[in-house]
């Protein structure tokens, strides 16, 4: 039986579907698979993990009974919630809220930090036209295979939180001001919107990630490679207009689920990156993440975040790994400066 309702928040991860603000969804046959787009009913009201980002990249309170639309997905969190698709889902089940972005599922651990994830009561499967809906039924267009990659900066890290948003946004912004031609990526992580947001509102010329081919989340993923390909070929065709550069964000950390290894030992994938950023918490993470990407024969040009905070971190990277340090947050020039040098054989002074 098909229902209609006005959910209360239509979460970030749906939002490539383009739904008006009545949803139609059905009690029937319910699809309990990747990507699958939901509606839940909030069982309780958090004072910890209480908002969900929506699709507007607006940050909103979940109170108890409000009723949100999201999609099915894993998660891996080291510093957050981990949770799978469940096997099968009827309405009156009870699921959970993984991430702020809207990804929904069973929670198998968390992180005492935020508490329990929230608790939802599955009301039933969105669908248009009688069909389920799903986020891949949105994806962007398969690009040609050959289609050519501009030069990659990347920025990687040793954990969730170790500052790679701000690096990578700190890069578009300056490289941007400096005359490039900069598009951006996130390749890995969970699905929300407000990195993206973040890297189009510091000049990006076209941001994408791997929601933007139907995932909800690369947790679990054996070989993100060819996907990250495809995120990455699609970018310079919808610039219309050619780029100099693309940075791009991996989420997470380079040891963990979602996928960040098989992207950075992949070939064709390393020969595209022309600098290499790692954000590290601190020097011991410094230090393990260096030696982890030389193992690999991975480049490493800077090493940024908390790990940069004052001179005895930035002395040590320089001095015991060999590395160029520097703080994207408190010497973002001098930070540019660093990667443009590496990546470009050049600094150009800022406008």
């Amino acid at each position: 039986m098909i229902h209609s309702i006005r959910p209360h928040k239509i979460t970030s991860i749906v939002h490539r579907l383009d739904l008006g603000p009545v949803v139609d969804y059905t009690t029937d046959g319910i699809e309990s698979r990747v990507g699958q787009v939901l509606v839940v009913r909030a069982l309780e009201e958090k004072r910890v993990y209480d908002v969900v980002e929506l699709t507007t990249g607006r940050m909103a309170h979940v109170a108890k009974g409000d009723v949100l639309v999201g999609a099915l997905g894993r998660r891996d969190a080291l510093r957050g919630f981990v949770g799978r698709v469940p096997a099968s889902i009827k309405p009156g089940d009870v699921i959970h809220l993984l991430n702020l972005g809207g990804v929904l599922g069973t929670a198998v651990s968390e992180n005492r930090d935020v508490g329990h994830p929230l608790q939802v009561e599955v009301l039933g499967m969105a669908v248009r036209d009688g069909v389920g809906l799903n986020i891949a039924d949105a994806a962007m267009p398969e690009p040609p295979a050959d289609a050519p990659v501009p030069p990659l900066i990347v920025v990687s890290g040793t954990c969730m939180n170790a500052g790679k948003t701000v690096a990578a946004c700190e890069l578009v912004a300056r490289l941007t001001q400096r005359g490039y031609r900069v598009g951006a990526a996130k390749l890995t992580g969970v699905a929300a919107v407000r990195d993206p947001f973040n890297m189009d509102d510091h000049g990006a010329i076209v941001t994408r990630t791997f929601h933007d081919v139907g995932l909800p989340s690369t947790a679990g993923m054996e070989d993100c490679a060819p996907m990250a390909k495809r995120v990455l070929r699609s970018i310079p065709i919808e610039a219309e207009e050619p780029l100099d550069v693309i940075v791009v964000e991996m989420g997470d950390g380079i040891i963990g689920r979602y996928g960040v290894e098989s992207i950075l030992e992949d070939k064709e994938y390393q020969s595209w990156i022309v600098a290499h950023v790692l954000a590290a918490n601190d020097l011991v993470a410094a230090w393990g993440g260096a030696l982890w990407l030389r193992e690999r024969g991975i480049r490493l040009d800077c090493i940024v975040g908390p790990a940069t905070d004052n001179q005895v971190g930035e002395a040590y990277v320089r001095e015991a790994l060999n590395v160029e340090a520097s703080n994207a947050r408190t010497a973002a020039e001098a930070f540019v400066d660093i990667v443009e040098k590496a990546a470009f054989q050049k600094v150009t002074a800022p406008v």
